[in-house]
């Protein structure tokens, strides 16, 4: 049995938080890491499904973004949302997805930035 001498106990601050239905722990808030862990995975995912719904459109696969939600079982507000994606500029796509960088901005409003002219994308940091 041992005594209180010859125990240490280690408090940690984290906290467990769930997103997309996984959990997922959160380090404390003034915690900076030593290097950047890259593009998060669900930012790869969002541009993974995105040019696959591109592709099913330019196929026929699909005909519509209607027949898309549908299958994909989300509403057409979001494929539409999402397909934007595809429309960066290659600069910055080169850099979320092959230098995997992180977005400086949250995925819905890459969207938004994809509606800008590619030299305004590069220009207003959406790298």
């Amino acid at each position: 049995m041992s005594t209180a001498q010859d125990t240490l106990r280690v408090r940690i601050p984290i906290a467990q938080r769930s997103r997309n239905g996984r959990p997922r722990i959160q380090p404390p808030a003034d915690y900076v890491p030593d290097t950047d862990g890259g593009t998060d995975p669900h930012v790869l995912r969002n541009f993974a499904q995105a040019w696959s719904w591109r592709r099913k459109l330019e196929s026929g696969e699909a005909n519509t973004i209607e027949d898309i939600a549908r299958l994909a079982g989300v509403t057409h507000r979001m494929v539409g949302r999402m397909l934007k994606l595809t429309y960066l500029a290659p600069a910055v796509l080169e850099r979320l997805l092959l230098e995997r960088v992180p977005p400086t901005v949250p995925v819905k409003e890459l969207t938004i930035v994809a509606d800008m002219d590619w030299a305004d994308q590069v220009r207003v940091g959406a790298n």
